[in-house]
């Protein structure tokens, strides 16, 4: 844990107290990892007028998805750990349900999101894992797997709200350094990149030449065009395995 966990979690407790308007003015260190902070420096500006857009909306009386102090969550895990990314569209714009990772929900949510539970039926078929009553996917973000979202809010109740409010430079600018990383030596830092929908296909442009594992969006308005079937988890842990790198466990533990 390192020091910006204690402060969220410290929060947290304290039903969420901090609010849009307190993230803008912490420094970027006080949000993210710190590799993290150093990658997405040159989009501070852009992450500082987003939370003052956020702050707004706070002040007006509009109820926003994730809580504060789970905004910025996918990029608490360090960014020198990352080995799976797989890109998501926009909050889950139920109360309760927005946890700051993408397809992930409390692990109190019941019943899970459609979309999630057509992901642990692809799950299931694809390694046999059973699914979980469940949705908190934490434990594969401990391994490495970004769960990122395109857009990072939304008011509640109102799907697709914080489109176009300058959210999407600074994911775009996260997939890029998550792809552009290298090692000491200069090669690639083993990746790979999960794309479910057209939303996602947006950031492959980004990607500078990561393998890619793409299909139709797990929604149930989708998943029968191709998400089914597609076997994403064991192609993604033979595309890591090809790189030098650990499969990912995705059998989730049954109690979250």
């Amino acid at each position: 844990m390192f020091e910006s966990d204690a402060l969220f979690e410290l929060r947290q407790d304290t039903g969420d107290a901090l609010g849009f308007a307190d993230l803008a003015q912490l420094p970027l260190v006080e949000l993210m990892a710190p590799d993290w902070a150093a990658a997405l420096a040159g989009v501070e500006g852009k992450l500082r007028a987003v939370l003052d857009f956020l702050a707004a909306e706070e002040a007006a009386g509009h109820a926003l998805l994730p809580p504060p102090s789970n905004v910025l969550r996918a990029f608490r895990q360090p960014l020198a750990g990352v080995k799976v990314l797989i890109v998501g569209q926009d909050p889950y714009p139920t109360p309760g349900h927005a946890v700051g990772l993408s397809f992930s929900v409390d692990p109190r949510t019941r019943p899970i999101p459609r979309s999630l539970a057509n992901i642990y039926r692809e799950l299931e078929s694809d390694l046999g894992f059973p699914p979980r009553v469940h949705g908190d996917l934490s434990a594969w973000a401990d391994q490495g797997v970004l769960l990122l979202n395109r857009v990072l809010t939304v008011r509640a109740g109102a799907a697709g709200s914080h489109r176009g409010k300058g959210w999407e430079e600074i994911t775009t600018a996260a997939v890029s350094a998550v792809a552009n990383r290298r090692a000491a030596d200069g090669s690639r830092v083993p990746l790979v990149a999960v794309l479910w929908g057209k939303e996602a296909e947006g950031v492959r442009q980004y990607l500078a030449g990561t393998p890619v594992v793409a299909s139709a969006h797990p929604s149930p308005l989708s998943a029968s065009r191709g998400f089914f079937g597609s076997k994403p988890f064991s192609r993604v842990n033979q595309l890591l395995r090809e790189q030098g790198a650990l499969d990912v466990t995705w059998e989730l533990p049954p109690v979250a």
